[in-house]
């Protein structure tokens, strides 16, 4: 992997379709070659990513119903106000911080919503 013979180097994984499908792989290549990587959905920090920051899915799924039901009163969706996330999380995995040989500070850890030891 090229990208662990630059210095500094880390990996930003997108929310897509093809990183959820390969999320272990990704994370294992990660982790052999001493990589950091970040995603975007809490549940790659238990798979043993390093970080994960993204919107809180439950919070939007939450939200949908009242969409739905606007449009089933007979409001025209496009006449719907657009809806951004509100709620963001951060997962981090102190297990995976020690094999990279990092150390997370605590005002970062005070933040987390979770932390995986």
């Amino acid at each position: 992997m090229a990208l662990a013979r630059e210095p500094n180097a880390g990996l930003i994984c997108p929310s897509d379709s093809y990183t959820s499908t390969h999320r272990k792989t990704i994370i294992s290549l990660a982790a052999r070659h001493a990589v950091p990587a970040i995603f975007a959905w809490r549940e790659f920090v238990s798979d043993g990513a390093l970080v994960a920051y993204g919107i809180d899915r439950i919070d939007m799924y939450r939200r949908a119903p009242s969409y739905i039901d606007r449009i089933l009163k007979g409001a025209k969706p496009a006449d719907l106000p657009v809806q951004q996330p509100t709620k963001f999380e951060l997962a981090i995995s102190l297990k995976t911080a020690r094999a990279l040989g990092l150390t997370v500070s605590q005002s970062i850890l005070l933040l987390a919503d979770e932390v995986i030891d």
